[in-house]
């Protein structure tokens, strides 16, 4: 897969750049291999636009697929194409919350869906749906996709910080909350965590989830291997519209078997699909992706719980795979789960916090 761009090329610090009316963040590590490269934008969620890695030879290549800076200025422009912030998770690494994944709902316009968040209803932006006729609406990816945060620091040229304070989601969710996310380069990885506080009177469901996507340098799926320790994935309606059956199939035996001694070769197979029943490594290994003949082997850790699912998004046809680590599953508060399992929706009370921590070492 040729690259979008040459990361020795790109500027060292885009000044001047701004998206979505605040300026580009460059993040930078003194590390002689691994990640030691960032791009934050925090007008876009804290968007993570860009990680490059350096190898041990001292080459640079870029860890994300996505655009270079000029033209991810474009797409994230709130067009028709980026309504409700749909652009940001098309590439690089989009931070999704109160929820990750698909919420279907009842269509009350063209944009908007109303759904049952058990003992509550949200109005919902309708920004995803499958093709089919009869494909049932439903809101992906969460409400922060298109925020843009105020309260942003850089303490040291490898971190930086952005909060928002008493946000109300629009009033599209139920309460309000103060928003954290700090990026940090260290050691040859990159870590993100976010801390979300209930400030609001009422519950607070919430959903935390990451959208990268990883380049597979070589190209090649016939020799690229993932692991991660899941003993079940959620079944789907179809691939079209990827709703959520309500049945766990195990994970065991199965063409999807990611839990097998050397992982599972991609091959030819498309992957949309939510593992779970996860029994995290040493360290909280949750994920490993390798590319033998790209030269990339990946690392994802994570605390899981209260992350309770890995999304793959794998399509036949590119060289690049969706790793997502989530709280929820999709449609973690639908009526279709059977009574009583934990679908990683938290429920926040006035004045309670819940903390999403995840790094990925190359």
């Amino acid at each position: 897969m040729p690259p979008d761009r040459e990361p020795a090329d790109l500027p060292p610090d885009p000044a001047g750049v701004q998206i979505g009316g605040r300026p580009v963040v460059t993040l930078t590590s003194a590390a002689s291999a691994g990640v030691v490269r960032a791009e934050i934008a925090p007008g876009r969620g804290m968007l993570l636009l860009q990680a490059v890695r350096r190898d041990v030879a001292g080459a640079e290549h870029d860890l994300l697929d996505g655009p270079n800076l000029a033209e991810a200025t474009l797409r994230l422009d709130g067009g028709a194409d980026d309504f409700a912030g749909n652009a940001a998770f098309s590439f690089g690494g989009a931070i999704l919350l109160p929820y990750a994944g698909r919420i279907p709902g009842r269509a009350l316009s063209d944009r908007d869906i109303q759904v049952d968040l058990g003992d509550q209803t949200a109005r919902l932006p309708h920004n995803g749906g499958g093709h089919e006729p009869g494909a049932v609406p439903y809101a992906l990816h969460g409400l922060i996709l298109d925020l843009a945060f105020d309260d942003v620091h850089q303490p040291a040229s490898d971190t930086v910080t952005g909060v928002v304070r008493d946000h109300d989601f629009r009033g599209r969710w139920p309460s309000r909350a103060d928003i954290a996310v700090t990026w940090r380069l260290s050691g040859g990885g990159l870590g993100l965590e976010v801390q979300v506080t209930n400030v609001g009177d009422e519950v607070l469901p919430l959903g935390i989830g990451w959208h990268p996507w990883f380049r597979l340098p070589s190209g090649q799926r016939d020799q690229v291997r993932l692991s991660i320790p899941a003993g079940s994935r959620a079944a789907v309606t179809n691939y079209d519209e990827v709703l959520p059956t309500g049945q766990l199939l195990p994970v065991g035996g199965s063409a999807y078997d990611v839990a097998a001694a050397g992982g599972l070769v991609l091959g030819e197979l498309h992957l949309d699909d939510a593992y779970t029943d996860l029994s995290p490594g040493l360290d909280g290994l949750l994920a490993e992706l390798i590319d033998p003949a790209g030269g990339l082997s990946l690392r994802l850790f994570a605390d899981a719980p209260p992350i309770r699912a890995v999304q793959v998004y794998a399509p036949a046809d590119r060289a690049v795979i969706a790793l997502e680590p989530q709280f929820n599953l999709a449609d973690p508060l639908g009526a279709l789960w059977p009574p009583g399992l934990d679908t990683g929706m938290v429920r926040l009370k006035p004045g309670e916090s819940s903390r999403y921590r995840v790094r990925v070492e190359v």
